[in-house]
């Protein structure tokens, strides 16, 4: 039974990280401390220097040899299962990937290092801290590495289907320079040489000059309603490709035998209503008369009362009327088939180009390059790397840190919580407004983060057997607030950062209480 104590401690063990981000956040919007320039100064400490430092104290820390595995396993299995459904749901006509990449990074990347350690240690002391350095341990070496591939994989296929949209399956190489350090994140230009066989050999290398005519990257905005983009009308699927295909001629209706056609008739109607009834073949007032009679030939024949148009019914020049006018029909309705058809091949090319991709073996070799290369610069990969390598060094062969060594990482490592929270502050400050992408996604995203994501990895975890603490701290972790590396990625790769900021910003603001009340249903 959890007791007012406890919930003090929980307060007193996370208010004094909000105090340091609340610090941040007066320092930029109240009082005018820091401009946005040194906002940049002090946020690139924290990502070069503060964070590295902190998840390598942790991750050596950590013992290697007794990881609780069935405590990653229901971990994974969330994840592993939300990017199973993802996956299948992107394969369908309803599918977006942009839409997936959301979603699983909403699902997987809480902010687990900075917030989750003191939180869990609060609550359940030291048994939970090596639980929670195990997850970020996955989370720095698998997840944020899987998030990293799918930005790749968009801003690769982004970039190919817009530099070489009518030949991408004839790509046989793409080369990168290494001055290129991501697909999505700065203007690239794409140069091609053809091969034998009319084979294509790419290089990327950034761009010389920008222009709107040639860009390696699409800028989506946000729209206020909502997150649907990925469709597009007719009208514009054609006006995009309107120098690739054959312009789109809509059905005309203007013939010899059929002219000044009022928009309101239907051809159809007109002509069934004249097979139906030779003799009265249109009734109403003089304006539908006279409309009737520039359908019809000026036979001498015709002749009008009481506002009816008559056709005699015996006359040759009747029947052979009636001829015409049902050939005309036929020509009509198979111009209009032909028409449509068309339509609908010229969207399918469309789509099928739109779906088009080089081989697997090309796609394959330049995400593995591009994913190494942003890894391999990333400071906080070879803080997971290093420190992983150490703990397996220093708990098989029993040997300790260097003093010095470990006082140097110790007293850079201590500024870590403290500035990423102050960090934090600053990002919220100089964001115009908290909920930056509609009341919409703001609450899809807090429904994933602190209702779904929790909900999901109780229903992954009970079934293997874990219960008790280490289910609680299994649901408490996953309710989070949203992780800051979605939203530089997002940023970067131009994938809707309003959400992610929103996911930061409200689901900071929102953490504390909703963790409290987990905490005290899951102590009932």
């Amino acid at each position: 039974m959890i007791k007012g104590k406890d919930i003090y401690n929980v307060i007193a063990g996370i208010v004094p990280l909000y105090v340091a981000m609340f610090l941040g956040y007066g320092s930029v919007r109240w009082w005018k401390i820091l401009t946005p320039e040194q906002c940049s100064g002090v946020n690139r400490f924290v990502s070069m220097f503060a964070a590295p430092f902190l998840a390598f104290k942790f991750i050596s820390a950590n013992n290697p040899y007794k990881m609780n595995f069935k405590f990653l396993a229901g971990d994974s299995l969330q994840k592993v299962f939300v990017m199973v459904v993802l996956y299948i749901w992107n394969l369908t006509r309803f599918g977006n990937m942009d839409t997936g990449i959301i979603i699983y990074a909403l699902f997987a990347l809480p902010n687990t290092l900075v917030m989750g350690i003191p939180l869990m240690e609060a609550m359940y002391g030291k048994f939970s801290t090596p639980l929670i350095t195990q997850i970020v341990v996955l989370q720095s070496v698998i997840w944020n590495t899987v998030l990293l591939i799918l930005f790749e994989y968009r801003a690769a296929k982004i970039l190919i289907q817009e530099q070489f949209p009518d030949n991408t399956a004839a790509i046989a190489t793409v080369t990168i320079d290494p001055d290129v350090e991501s697909l999505g994140g700065e203007p690239l230009q794409a140069d091609t040489d053809v091969g034998h066989e009319g084979k294509l050999h790419v290089v990327v290398r950034r761009s010389a000059s920008v222009s709107s005519n040639n860009t390696s990257y699409k800028s989506f905005e946000l729209p206020s309603s909502g997150l649907s983009r990925a469709s597009s009308s007719v009208s514009e699927i054609h006006s995009i490709y309107s120098a690739r295909e054959t312009p789109l001629r809509y059905p005309s209706f203007e013939s010899p035998h059929i002219i000044n056609l009022p928009k309101s008739m239907s051809v159809g109607t007109i002509l069934e209503e004249d097979l139906k009834r030779p003799k009265k073949f249109w009734g109403g007032s003089r304006k539908n008369n006279s409309r009737v009679s520039s359908i019809c030939t000026n036979d001498d024949s015709i002749g009008s009362s009481n506002g009816v148009v008559v056709l005699p019914h015996h006359s040759a020049a009747s029947r052979d009327e009636h001829d015409e006018l049902t050939e005309t029909k036929e020509n009509s309705r198979s111009s209009l088939s032909g028409s449509w058809k068309k339509m609908e091949n010229i969207e399918e090319n469309v789509e099928n180009k739109k779906k088009q991709m080089p081989s697997a073996r090309v796609m394959t070799k330049l995400i593995t390059v591009m994913a190494y290369r942003k890894l391999s610069w990333n400071p906080n990969t070879w803080a997971s790397v290093v420190g992983i390598t150490w703990s397996l060094i220093a708990y098989r062969c029993h040997i300790k840190m260097p003093s010095i060594i470990e006082g140097s990482i110790t007293i850079v490592s201590n500024t870590g919580l403290g500035m990423a929270m102050f960090s934090l502050g600053l990002f919220m400050a100089l964001q115009p407004k908290i909920i930056a992408c509609g009341k919409k996604w703001a609450a899809i995203s807090m429904g994933v983060r602190f209702l779904a994501g929790p909900a999901l990895i109780a229903a992954t975890s009970a079934p293997i057997g874990i219960r008790g603490d280490l289910l609680r701290v299994e649901i408490i972790q996953a309710a989070l607030p949203q992780g800051i590396i979605p939203f530089i990625f997002a940023k970067e790769y131009n994938l809707y950062p309003d959400i992610f900021s929103t996911a930061v910003i409200f689901g900071m603001v929102v953490a504390l209480p909703v963790t409290i009340i987990y905490y005290v249903l899951l102590g009932l």
